[in-house]
Formats: C-alpha cells, sequence, structure tokens
C-alpha cells in the first residue's frame, strides 16, 4: 500500500447537501427557508424583534456597571503555590512574584498583578511580592514563617471639580489678604 492509495472506507464522509438545486434534491424551490417572507430572503437580521411588542431587552430594567478600568488580577492559591514547591518548580529560598509564577508554571500570564487566596494549606516559607492578598492568605503564609509584600495604594488624584474649588478658595484668600 501506498500514501496515495489511503482513502476513507465507503460512506465514511457524507457529502454536504446542495440547496436550492431543484424540487427534486429535496431541498430546492425554498432552500430550506420555509415559505415566505423576510425571513426567506438573504442579508437579514431581526434580533429581538418581536413584531413592533417593545423588546424583551428594553421591558427590563438597566442594573449595574461594568467598570472597564477595573483590574484584573490572577488569582493563586497557597495550596498551588506548595504544590509547586514542591515539584521543586518554585524555589522558596528565592523571592516569588509573578515573573516566577509563570517561570514555574503556576499561572499563565501576570495580566494586571497576582492576587493570593488562602485555600490549601502551606508549610514552605516563601517571600512573596504580589499586588493584593486576602487576610487569610497573608495569615496562612506568615504562619508558615515568609512574608507577604504588597505595593502601596496609590492614592488618588483630586477631581476637577475638587481642584477647582480649592483653586476659588486659594484665589479668595488671596483676594481678602491683599485688601487687608
Amino acid at each position: 500500500m501506498k500514501l496515495n492509495q489511503l482513502a476513507d472506507n465507503e460512506g465514511a464522509r457524507k457529502g454536504r447537501m446542495r440547496v436550492g438545486r431543484g424540487i427534486g434534491s429535496g431541498k430546492g424551490k425554498t432552500g430550506g427557508r420555509g415559505v415566505k417572507g423576510q425571513k426567506s430572503r438573504t442579508g437579514v437580521a431581526i434580533k429581538g424583534f418581536e413584531g413592533g411588542q417593545m423588546p424583551l431587552y428594553r421591558r427590563l430594567p438597566k442594573r449595574g456597571f461594568n467598570n472597564a478600568l477595573r483590574p484584573d488580577f490572577v488569582e493563586v492559591n497557597i495550596g498551588r503555590l506548595q504544590q509547586a514547591v514542591d515539584a521543586k518548580k518554585l524555589d522558596a529560598a528565592k523571592p516569588v512574584d509573578g515573573e516566577a509564577l509563570v517561570a514555574a508554571g503556576v499561572i499563565r500570564r501576570v495580566r494586571d498583578g497576582v492576587r493570593l487566596l488562602g485555600k490549601g494549606e502551606l508549610s514552605a516559607k516563601l517571600d512573596l511580592h504580589v499586588a493584593g492578598a486576602t487576610k487569610g492568605a497573608i495569615a496562612a503564609v506568615e504562619k508558615a514563617g515568609g512574608t507577604v509584600t504588597t505595593p502601596e495604594p496609590e492614592v488618588r488624584k483630586e477631581g476637577k471639580r475638587a481642584a477647582r474649588k480649592k483653586a476659588a478658595a486659594e484665589k479668595r484668600a488671596a483676594g481678602a489678604a491683599a485688601q487687608d
């Protein structure tokens, strides 16, 4: 037998139905689209249209808010860190940060930072540098003799309205001092 003689068994692959090729084909005339009207034509999109009745997506009240600027943290449990240490993929002597976790195969990518969760048991002494951690996770790491370092939270600058009010108050104070 040669490579050019390889073939599927007879009937293993069924050919596709050719639509609109005569009434005798079984999918002729209307081509499986029913009978008449707008939906039988091509290029029609009537998603959510309910015949003039107020559609469901407009009858329901608007709820909530999706913040597009919300940070996307990668969550890692302390039990998963212990598995990586036991498998000798993670070195407990070196500081553990996002890049070390990616190199060890614990996470795929860092995204906006790593958030440590407290599920599982930890016995290795680890020096962790993460974007955030739960109270339980911090307690478990410190109980094992390790440390958790998180960056200081950024202090938000005042908004435009507050800045304008502050500038106006300073201007009034300067004007009052000049009159005295």
